[in-house]
């Protein structure tokens, strides 16, 4: 990519940006944070992991810093903004992982210990409305989340506001749970964890809209080629076939009967009708719009860090 907004770092080279800053994380803790089909190691997290929470901690600080100027110069006393970092990319290739990851790290950073981490499946329709709008097979694509109370709640964290609620998203019950919320008051950071959360689609002419990522301070995208993230998606799946789908009032719970065979063609056909083309015509293409790429390799391993230059 001759004119690419990005440098390009290879791990070793990325992980040279660590400065001998001592890991403060050790393997049984990474072992809580590890999604299912996971294999992100101790080493990887000091090696990657650990420097970018080094780069965002001074963007933190720095924002901090401006937004306290802001203050004094307008005579204003405005509510302390959180700064918020959003985590991009595909379906099974380890968005949460990373998402908690950072989460721990950066909290044991001075200058900002608070640090929430908000998914945004909380925000999709729930099941009975997704059903009325004939969406349940476009779960996950950008028109089965309730946007614009996403959109509230980003700006009422970018308010200042406390105490502002996020629903809660069952995987198990593969719905929204009634009456149950997360509260976020006012962190020093917020992560916000989703497929499409760096989409910005077309707006008719003279259209004022705003997007999600518009709320975001820093933005990462996890890249995995195609063919290897339908492979992670269906070894999962075989794993929650006999673990999550086998509990009591699982929403797949038909799944868990299937043999390996039907499993795997069940799970391949799955991705190839819905989130083959949610990635592709979606997902995808707001790659580009994120400030670091992540990118993995077939063996699960980050092997390459992209940051947009300043």
């Amino acid at each position: 990519m001759p004119f690419s907004p990005y440098r390009e770092f290879s791990v070793q080279q990325w992980a040279k940006l660590k400065d001998n800053t001592p890991l403060p994380l050790t393997e049984t803790e990474l072992e809580t944070l590890r999604g299912i089909n996971e294999r992100a190691s101790i080493s990887e997290v000091e090696n990657v992991y650990l420097p970018l929470s080094r780069l965002l901690s001074y963007y933190v600080e720095s924002v901090q810093s401006l937004n306290a100027k802001t203050a004094r110069f307008m005579q204003d006393s405005t509510p302390k903004v959180p700064f918020i970092i959003g985590v991009a990319g595909s379906v099974a290739v380890g968005k949460s992982t990373s998402s908690r990851i950072l989460q721990t790290l950066l909290k044991r950073w001075p200058g900002h210990p608070r640090v929430d981490l908000v998914n945004t499946d909380g925000f999709l329709f729930p099941t009975a409305e997704l059903e009325r709008r004939d969406l349940m097979k476009r779960k996950g694509f950008p028109e089965s989340y309730d946007r614009a109370a996403l959109l509230t709640f980003l700006s009422d964290i970018k308010s200042g506001r406390r105490n502002v609620k996020a629903p809660v998203y069952s995987h198990l019950r593969y719905d929204i749970v009634p009456d149950e919320y997360v509260e976020v008051d006012q962190p020093d950071v917020l992560i916000v964890e989703g497929l499409n959360v760096l989409q910005a689609s077309a707006t008719k002419s003279g259209e004022s809209r705003l997007f999600v990522s518009d709320f975001f301070d820093f933005a990462v995208y996890v890249d995995v080629d195609e063919k290897d993230v339908k492979e992670w998606y269906i070894t999962r799946f075989l794993q929650f076939r006999n673990s999550v789908f086998k509990k009591p009032g699982a929403y797949f719970s038909h799944f868990a009967e299937l043999d390996e065979e039907q499993a795997i063609q069940t799970a391949s056909e799955i991705w190839d009708t819905i989130n083959s083309v949610n990635l592709r015509d979606n997902i995808y293409p707001t790659k580009l719009r994120a400030d670091l790429i992540l990118h993995k390799n077939a063996d699960h391993a980050i092997d390459k860090v992209l940051l947009r230059k300043l």
